[in-house]
């Protein structure tokens, strides 16, 4: 009873669009949950309306004029309250910060208004994808979660941290464990060809890879080479990333898109239209952003050179004192420093206590020494999260504005971009700032996201997708996360469904695990639950 009725919504929605679907529900129907006087968003791009939602079966079956023929076991009163589709955060770290059990709430990311998140982003993500998603299925989930097959742990299992191109058996062993994690459910190939040991990678090599993921239907997410100017250059980099999807015919996304450091200020109009013409060309390319000035990494990897981190750790620590080393590794450092600030821009987010919540420049004056060998002496200790201020408004607001540019949040421990990102754009640059409308945010957080990354049947208000949506105060939606408090939950949102059921009831959390650990079904371009 309940698959023909959503066919029919279906049907109606296909053949006489939003306005007409009431007149194929029956008034004896009875729904799991009727959200109604709420100004719904379908997340297309299109302007808010008012109209009910109803939800049944863990599915859209309406959308359309309220009419007092619909029933439901639970309405929700939505007078005052945007309606849209639960977001979607095309890169986050959420995997790497769910523990090993117990289950994997994502609060931060339900109470931002968050349904679905992507991980395995910059390389990272697990060799062993079906082993990962059965295992998330079965610790529980508050979110829906997708996956990356990670480029830098492919590279690590068959060539540790070499700093060398793959011999040809090497390749094809890489090439195996990329197709193994497609046919597991991967959403696609990503790398982090600014960390090690991705960045030992030259083009080809990854071309290689994301013929296998193209070839099972996956896309390709970068952290591309250089973001700034410490290696071939941020232009260069997104013409990487382009030479990739022309060569291989395979989607591909750069993640967290910015120019970082003040050499490279600027460059965001550059950037854009190389992207445009690649578009116009038909490379499917996208990108990501996150609404902070500050980045989010570790002491390591924002100072280090990374011919300096060739045969792993060890190797490393002993190059900063070796005599033919040292001081190279020093020069470098400081021109990596300077690019990013100074000292005084980076502030400490994260491992000991001694320094949680410092400056790097306030850090080494409290020792008496040069921030340079500060920083050592921290990577020695096992390395910190830092916040990086080093971004400027305008490129911010340039790459938000672009049509092929969506919401995400990188979030990580010690940024609070990992607690307040959808909110904060939404405060920022719709209520405070008028850089998007509030159904530009709505849809870069929703359908643009869902089409380009190949979450079928999500990312929009519609009659037979899953029913994923928040329901959130358009007066209250807002950040509370901050540098010094990064963990602070977001306000705002009333209701939130994954899957068709609560997630978030009058503005609670419930604590409930009702999200899916998504595959991506290989050569198909869909996936299943």
């Amino acid at each position: 009873m309940k698959l023909s009725r959503l066919c029919r919504a279906v049907l109606l929605w296909a053949v006489f669009g939003l306005s007409d679907i009431a007149s194929g529900v029956h008034a004896t129907e009875q729904w799991d949950y009727l959200i109604t006087g709420g100004m719904v968003f379908d997340g297309t791009g299109g302007p808010g309306v008012p109209a009910s939602v109803g939800v049944d079966d863990g599915q859209i079956v309406y959308v359309g004029p309220a009419d007092a023929a619909h029933s439901a076991d639970t309405v929700v009163d939505a007078r005052g309250l945007v309606v849209a589709p639960g977001f979607i955060d095309p890169h986050t770290h959420a995997l790497a910060l769910s523990g090993d059990d117990g289950p994997v709430p994502l609060t931060g990311y339900l109470t931002q208004g968050v349904t679905t998140v992507f991980s395995g982003n910059d390389g990272g993500g697990p060799v062993d994808i079906g082993g990962t998603l059965a295992k998330l299925e079965a610790r529980g989930l508050g979110a829906n979660m997708a996956l990356y097959i990670g480029h830098g742990n492919v590279r690590r299992k068959v060539m540790g941290m070499t700093a060398r191109a793959p011999s040809a058996e090497e390749l094809g062993a890489m090439e195996v464990l990329v197709s193994k994690a497609m046919l597991g459910g991967a959403f696609g190939l990503s790398t982090g060809l600014f960390y090690a040991p991705g960045s030992f990678a030259e083009t080809d090599e990854v071309i290689a890879l994301a013929r296998i993921a193209a070839k099972h239907g996956g896309i390709y997410d970068s952290h591309i080479r250089d973001e700034s100017n410490y290696g071939i250059g941020l232009v260069a980099a997104v013409d990487e990333v382009i030479e990739i999807g022309r060569r291989t015919d395979i989607p591909v996304h750069i993640s967290h898109i910015k120019a970082l450091g003040v050499d490279v200020w600027g460059l965001s109009a550059e950037v854009i239209a190389h992207v445009d013409k690649a578009r116009a060309e038909g490379v499917e390319i996208t990108a990501d952003q996150y609404p902070w000035r500050a980045s989010g990494t570790g002491i390591g990897a924002s100072l280090v050179p990374r011919w300096a981190m060739a045969g792993g750790r060890e190797a490393m620590i002993t190059r900063f004192d070796a005599p033919e080393t040292a001081m190279r590794i020093r020069t470098e450092m400081r021109e990596n420093m300077r690019r990013r600030g100074g000292p005084a821009s980076l502030l400490l987010t994260g491992g000991s206590e001694d320094w949680q919540g410092m400056t790097l420049d306030d850090y080494a004056t409290s020792r008496g020494e040069d921030p340079i060998e500060t920083a050592l002496h921290i990577v020695r200790e096992g390395d910190a999260s830092v916040a990086s201020f080093n971004m400027n408004e305008d490129d911010i607001e340039a790459f938000m504005k672009q049509p092929w540019v969506m919401t995400g949040s990188d979030g990580s421990g010690g940024h609070p971009r990992l607690f307040a990102s959808f909110p904060r754009k939404y405060q920022k640059y719709v209520i405070e700032e008028g850089v998007l409308t509030l159904a530009e945010f709505i849809q870069k957080s929703t359908s643009l996201a869902a089409d380009a990354l190949g979450l079928e049947g999500r990312g929009q208000l519609k009659p037979g997708y899953h029913a994923d949506i928040v329901v959130f105060d358009p007066e209250t939606y807002a950040p509370r996360a901050t540098f010094t408090e990064p963990t602070l939950l977001s306000n705002g949102v009333r209701y939130l469904f994954v899957g068709g059921a609560p997630a978030i009831w009058g503005g609670e959390v419930t604590g409930a695990s009702h999200g899916k650990a998504l595959r991506r079904q290989a050569g198909e371009g869909q996936q299943g639950d």
